[in-house]
């Protein structure tokens, strides 16, 4: 399954800068990007929204203020009015286009945060041409859904949340489960609440069904050992000169 996606080109496990690697300030901005990819990141998670005027951008919350300071939801404003949104001088709404086009080397993981999102993001990867380098990503399972629609499974995806759930319970009791084919990640946290989500259990069982395992949003340097201990194929992380180094460390930065 995993050989039909450009998108997992690279040797597991994969590294990803989460929004960019979040620790140095600001996330998903085009300067995190930057960061992170001078670094030698390949893999960069990041989130969209769309404008009222239907423009994919690159942001995380559905409203500026904890970013900004300001109000306004993103879903409200048009593009014109994003473009001229500055935190300490630098704009922080990137398009999705212009992220795209910026860093055609670069794969990125796109979790779409807002149903009006979804055909926006769609077609903006579309016209990009970038369909073999993104994976689509939501915590809904309804607007995975759509995207596997309208893309006629066409771009790699993870699961959503039922999905995941439905995904742990099999692999706790044996089950066989079918997975619509543009699934090629299960992209989990450690655990939900108390319940831990990434055993040995877990991901032998995603393995067998040829999907890779990719956690979030690991920071801390032992864990991130533990987990690689564990076989995981990727780890997200807000802290990307600490993921780098641990990388660095067990011969797995490729960069």
């Amino acid at each position: 399954m995993l050989t039909r996606f450009g998108y997992l080109d690279a040797p597991a496990p994969l590294a990803f800068a989460h929004r960019g690697g979040a620790a140095e300030g600001d996330e998903n901005t085009a300067e995190a990007f930057t960061r992170a990819i001078a670094l030698g990141y390949r893999y960069v998670e990041t989130d969209v929204h769309a404008t009222a005027d239907g423009v994919a951008v690159i942001f995380h919350d559905p409203t500026l203020s904890r970013v900004t300071g300001e109000p306004g939801r993103i879903a409200d404003m048009t593009w014109a009015d994003l473009a001229s949104v500055r935190v300490g001088g630098a704009a922080v709404v990137p398009r999705l286009d212009e992220v795209l086009g910026a860093w055609p080397q670069v794969r990125f993981n796109i979790d779409v945060k807002a149903d009006g999102g979804v055909e926006p993001a769609v077609a903006t990867v579309t016209r990009a041409g970038a369909a073999d380098r993104v994976l689509l990503a939501s915590f809904s399972d309804a607007r995975l859904t759509r995207m596997r629609a309208l893309t006629e499974g066409r771009i790699a995806t993870s699961l959503g949340m039922r999905g995941v759930a439905r995904l742990r319970l099999a692999s706790l009791h044996g089950r066989p489960l079918r997975l619509p084919p543009p699934v090629v990640a299960a992209q989990v946290p450690p655990r939900y609440g108390r319940m831990p989500v990434v055993d040995r259990r877990f991901l032998d069982y995603c393995h067998r069904l040829g999907l890779q395992v990719h956690v979030w949003t690991i920071d801390e340097p032992a864990q991130m050992h533990d987990l690689l201990d564990r076989g995981v194929d990727g780890i997200m992380t807000d802290h990307v000169g600490v993921l780098r180094d641990v990388y660095r460390s067990r011969g797995h930065w490729a960069a």
